[in-house]
């Protein structure tokens, strides 16, 4: 069912003025990025940040399933305070088990291999605006998913009349 169940997970990207940190919230529906964040800071602002958007561009309704890592992001008391104040069922990953948030796995490969392996990459906001474009522009309106019958997240969501904000 649509924005009733969510993964989320960070990744490292390298830049020529140190290592910065995207989160990401997946709509494990559509496989659209719902939520991210770019910080310089492997805090859980960034996450928090993240699932602000998703409060704001999708309303999920009372009880919609949240799941991460055993993160120290994700298991903070900021964070879960947050997950239940917006009304979310928070779970997690098994210790040590990766294949339990193979989504957001997924799309950090999709994303580093057609997007950050070779390109050189100078700061902070130069990696907002690229991903930008790779995650609003590309990945959700026009990259193709076998999960999805071959069509974008964007796609999809039109085809079974998803509403959103």
């Amino acid at each position: 069912e649509p924005n009733r169940a969510f993964v989320s997970d960070i990744t490292y990207l390298w830049t020529r003025s140190g290592w910065v940190y995207l989160a990401v919230i997946i709509n494990l529906y559509s496989r659209m990025v719902v939520g991210w964040d770019v910080s310089s800071s492997l805090g859980h602002e960034g996450v928090l940040r993240a699932l602000r958007s998703v409060v704001w561009r999708r309303h999920p309704k009372k009880g919609a399933l949240f799941h991460s890592d055993r993160g120290i992001q994700y298991a903070c008391k900021d964070f879960r305070d947050s997950l239940e104040f917006f009304g979310f069922t928070q779970s997690m990953s098994r210790k040590g088990n990766c294949w339990d948030n193979a989504v957001s796995e997924s799309f950090f490969r999709s994303l580093k291999t057609e997007w950050y392996y070779g390109n050189v990459l100078n700061d902070i906001n130069q990696v907002r605006e690229e991903l930008f474009e790779y995650i609003e522009d590309y990945y959700n309106c026009q990259r193709l998913h076998s999960t999805l019958g071959y069509f974008s997240p964007m796609e999809f969501e039109k085809l079974k009349k998803v509403k959103c904000a």
